[in-house]
């Protein structure tokens, strides 16, 4: 499955603060198989996952349509498609299916957001 992650308040807090359970989870995904992305709606969004050494789990990163979601998608001819996302807007997770989040505001240790998505995610199969 082709999973889109967007950024800020889902993974990054406004403050900086990586959520908790992300690289857990991210590695977690990919062993099983999933082909994880990053998108956001302030541009692409490397400088994130070099930061927080993500890279060996993420596969792409691009930006991500603000509105006509699945119009944006076909005339920015993005080489890959999500099978699901997970973001706080709960707009985007309606156009794409996934995992909606609570927006993650400020860095909070006890957050467990992430293990929700992952067992979510997790009910929906591991690809072939």
């Amino acid at each position: 499955m082709n999973i889109f992650f967007d950024v800020d308040q889902t993974l990054l807090s406004l403050d900086g603060g990586l959520r908790p359970g992300v690289r857990d989870v991210f590695q977690r995904l990919t062993e099983e198989g999933h082909t994880l992305y990053v998108w956001s709606g302030n541009g692409i969004r490397w400088d994130f996952v070099d930061r927080y050494q993500l890279r060996d789990s993420v596969s792409g990163c691009f930006f991500k349509p603000l509105y006509n979601f699945w119009q944006a998608l076909r005339r920015s001819n993005m080489p890959v498609l999500p099978d699901a996302c997970v973001d706080d807007a709960p707009e985007v997770v309606e156009a794409f299916g996934g995992v909606v989040v609570s927006p993650y505001g400020m860095a909070n240790p006890q957050d467990t957001e992430m293990e929700r998505v992952y067992h979510l995610l997790s009910q929906r199969g591991t690809p072939k």
